[in-house]
C-alpha cells in the first residue's frame, strides 16, 4: 500500500560546540536520556546547506520516553562552529524556539527556577489559554515549555520531548503553503496580530507581529506515532520590519537550531508532491542511508525563507543489537503504529549519569 504520511516530529537539530557537554545538560534538565544513535560521519549530501563542502560531524539523537520528538545534538568536527554575530530576536527568520511538552508547566517552571536555570519571564498563557514559559540553555538556545497532556510513558522528568517550534518567516501566506499544505498542519488554532504579553520575556518580545499557531486536527498514525504524539508549529512574522536571517553567513550545523525533522512514510510520493508544489527536495539520500545502528531514507526541502526541513523514513531500527534483533519498518502496514510494548524497548537505550 503506497501512502504519504507525516507521522510526527522526529527531532530538532541543535548545533553545539561539544556534543557530550550539551547532552549531559539536556539529560539532567529535559530528561533526554534515550540514545537512539550516536556516531561520527561525513555529511556528504548536505552541500546545499554547507557552502558546497562535505562536513565531518559527531551527532547523537536523544529522546525522552514521556513522549515527543528528540534532540539531534550535532557538532562540527572539521571546523569551529560559528555563532550568530547578533543577538537573535523574536521574528528573526528561521527556527527561533524549540517547543518542549510538559504535563505540568507550573511544576516544571518552579523546578527550573529553583535550579537557577535561565528562565525568561514568567509562567504565562498563550492565546489558546495554554500555560507556557521560556528557558534559555547555557548554549544560548531558547526552549518554550508548553502545556500538553499527552503521555506515552511516565518518567521522572517534568518535561517530555519536542512538541514543535516557533519559526520566524518573512511572508506568512507563502510559508503556510509549506506548513499547512505539505506538513499537513490543517488546523489554525489562532491567527492574531499585536504585541503579546506572553512573549514579553523574549528578546524582541515587545515587537508587533503576526503569530499563527498550527496543529493537525486528527491524531497521527504509523510507526512511532504513539511516542512522538501531537505536535504544533507556530509561525511569527514581524509587522513593522523584516527579521534578520538567523543563519545568514553561517552554515547548517553551526550553533543553534539547524533544522526540524519529520518522521515520514512514503518518501517517493512525497518527492513528487513537493516538486509539484514548488518545493523540490534539496537533498535526497536515495533508497537508503546507514547511520551505524539505524538505516532509512532522508531528504530535505527549504521553506520559502530557506529554513531546512528534513524528512526521514526509517527502514531499520535495532532493538537488541547483540542478538541482531532489528525492526524492518518497510514490511509493515503504513497505517498501523508499532505496538506500545515494542516502542517501549527504546528504554533499553537509556543513558544513565
Amino acid at each position: 500500500m503506497k501512502v504519504k504520511k507525516i507521522v510526527g516530529i522526529q527531532q530538532i537539530g541543535i548545533g553545539v560546540e561539544d556534543v557530550h557537554k550539551a547532552w549531559d545538560w539536556y539529560r539532567r534538565h529535559f530528561g533526554m536520556n534515550i540514545r537512539v544513535f550516536e556516531d561520527e560521519a561525513i555529511a556528504e549530501l548536505m552541500l546545499p546547506y554547507t557552502d558546497g563542502e562535505k562536513r565531518k560531524r559527531h551527532a547523537a539523537l536523544a529522546m525522552n520516553m514521556q513522549s515527543g520528538g528528540g534532540f539531534e545534538i550535532w557538532q562540527h568536527k572539521g571546523k569551529i562552529p560559528e555563532k550568530a554575530d547578533f543577538e537573535l530576536q523574536l521574528g528573526d527568520i528561521g527556527i527561533f524556539v524549540a517547543k518542549v511538552k510538559s504535563t505540568n508547566p507550573d511544576s516544571a517552571y518552579n523546578d527550573m527556577k529553583s535550579e537557577q536555570l535561565n528562565v525568561l519571564g514568567n509562567l504565562e498563557r498563550s492565546p489558546d489559554s495554554k500555560q507556557h514559559y521560556f528557558v534559555k540553555d547555557p548554549f544560548d538556545n531558547i526552549f518554550q515549555i508548553v502545556e500538553n497532556a499527552y503521555v506515552f510513558e511516565k518518567t521522572r522528568s517534568n518535561t517530555g520531548g519536542i512538541y514543535g517550534a516557533i519559526i520566524g518567516v518573512s511572508n506568512m501566506d507563502k510559508s503556510l503553503k509549506v506548513y499547512q499544505d505539505i506538513l499537513e498542519y490543517d488546523e489554525i488554532v489562532y491567527d492574531e496580530t499585536g504585541v503579546f504579553d506572553d512573549f514579553s520575556g523574549l528578546p524582541g518580545g515587545n515587537h508587533k507581529l503576526r503569530r499563527v499557531l498550527l496543529k493537525h486536527s486528527k491524531s497521527r498514525t504509523g510507526g512511532f506515532a504513539p511516542l512522538l504524539g501531537p505536535t504544533q508549529i507556530e509561525l511569527v512574522q514581524l509587522i513593522d520590519e523584516v527579521g534578520r536571517e538567523i543563519y545568514k553567513d553561517r552554515i547548517w550545523g553551526d550553533l543553534g537550531f539547524i533544522h526540524i525533522c519529520f518522521d515520514t512514510i512514503g518518501m517517493d510520493l512525497l518527492r513528487e508532491e513537493v516538486k509539484l508544489k514548488g518545493f523540490p527536495f534539496t537533498v535526497d539520500s536515495g533508497n537508503s542511508f546507514d547511520m551505524g545502528e539505524t538505516a532509512g531514507h532522508f531528504a530535505y526541502i527549504s521553506d520559502p525563507d530557506g529554513t531546512p526541513i528534513e524528512f526521514v523514513e526509517t527502514h531499520k531500527l535495532p532493538i537488541l543489537k547483540k542478538l541482531g534483533w532489528n525492526i524492518d519498518l518497510r514490511k509493515r502496514d503504513p497505517n498501523r503504529s508499532l505496538p506500545k510494548w515494542l516502542i517501549g524497548t527504546l528504554r533499553w537505550k537509556r543513558v544513565k549519569d
